[in-house]
């Protein structure tokens, strides 16, 4: 039994340094892209980097509408509209601020239980987690300045997103996992479905909103190669193995990372109330995981 718990653990490690890392990737392509091409491109680069996986591996894409159609809710809740919603306000706000906020995911899972998967009953230690999680939120966004510096609508943004990802975990504990599909193939499936359903919004716009360069086009295949494909199989095999609620808890670690590499590379900086705002989301996000022995 031990085996499984390691396996889990080192994925958990990996994707937490993968994600962390993709918020640094995010702003760099966005300098070159607009939010819903960011995004376009993620999940396309993604999906043929899995296609390339599942070829190599010998498996099937099942064709039937209603394995499609399922994983398609997945792909728009856990891609399209977050990965838009992030791009988006990366173009207002630091790399760093974007994955302390996203911190709240775990808080929002709970959330989402609460709302609209009630056959999972959350305990009265994932409720404290959900209040202090919101607590860190309304000081990370320095409330009682407005805003501060800060745009609300690329705030507003952040916030919806860790929305949909807190839904869409459960919702593919719930109605992707038993699909039985390996886990790069309801990775490819979610993908494919959410980047045609992009393409259209993508053409409708500009195609570019400044020059490529290396590191622009560097960023957004790495995003979608690493940050998106890759990651995802991995985020799966962790909600396999341990749990929705597990699974977004990585968002516990990966602000580490964003913020490190915000300030070494993109020359960001964080305020007081930001960088405490962030502690207390990633402690209520420990709350609801359970992670705070003394509370009962």
């Amino acid at each position: 039994m031990a085996k499984p718990q390691r396996s889990w653990v080192i994925d958990f490690g990996i994707l937490a340094l993968i994600w962390g890392a993709s918020f640094l990737f995010i702003a760099v392509a966005g300098k070159a892209l607009p939010p819903v091409g960011v995004t376009f491109f993620r999940m396309a680069f993604g999906a043929i980097a899995l296609f390339a996986l599942i070829k190599l591996a010998k498996q099937k894409v099942p064709m039937n509408r209603d394995a499609w159609l399922k994983t398609f809710g997945a792909g728009l809740m856990m891609s399209a509209i977050p990965f838009t919603l992030f791009a988006y306000a990366e173009l207002h706000i630091g790399s760093g601020l974007a994955g302390m906020v996203n911190a709240a995911t775990p808080v929002m899972t709970v959330l989402a239980i609460m709302v609209a998967f009630r056959d999972q009953k959350p305990t009265r230690v994932q409720v404290i987690g959900l209040g202090v999680g919101i607590v860190g939120t309304l000081v990370l966004l320095g409330v009682w300045q407005g805003f501060g510096d800060n745009d609300p609508l690329a705030i507003g943004a952040l916030i919806l997103a860790t929305m949909f990802y807190g839904f869409g975990s459960p919702y593919i504990r719930k109605v992707v996992s038993p699909l039985g599909l390996p886990n790069q193939v309801a990775v490819f499936m979610q993908l494919t479905s959410a980047s045609l359903a992009t393409l259209p919004f993508y053409l409708a716009g500009p195609l570019l909103t400044g020059t490529p360069n290396w590191a622009s086009i560097g960023s957004i295949v790495t995003l979608g190669v690493v940050g998106t494909g890759i990651a995802y199989v991995f985020y799966y095999r962790i909600i396999d193995a341990a749990g929705s609620t597990v699974a977004s808890s990585v968002t516990i670690v990966q602000p580490v990372v964003a913020v490190i590499l915000g300030m070494l590379i993109l020359h960001e900086t964080l305020s007081w109330f930001e960088a405490v705002g962030g502690l207390v989301i990633v402690f209520g996000a420990m709350i609801t995981q359970g992670r705070v022995k003394f509370i009962r």
